[in-house]
């Protein structure tokens, strides 16, 4: 049965020596965080309701009658 421990050893260093995509995928992780979060903002933000403080003259009241 081999030694899985100088296995994982041998494996982890020439793991770490490869320079690979890792800031890549940070950064793209990070700025798909931030996009969601203000995604979320922009949306819920319209569905906010603000009881009498719009200034647009809009009483709710038709405007024939």
């Amino acid at each position: 049965m081999p030694d899985t421990a100088a296995a994982t050893a041998q494996l982890a260093a020439a793991a770490a020596a490869q320079e690979g995509l890792g800031d890549t995928l940070r950064i793209v992780l990070l700025a798909s965080i931030v996009g969601g979060a203000l995604l979320a903002w922009l949306l819920l933000r319209g569905y906010r309701s603000d009881d009498g403080d719009d200034n647009d003259g809009d009483t709710g009241r038709d405007a024939n009658a």
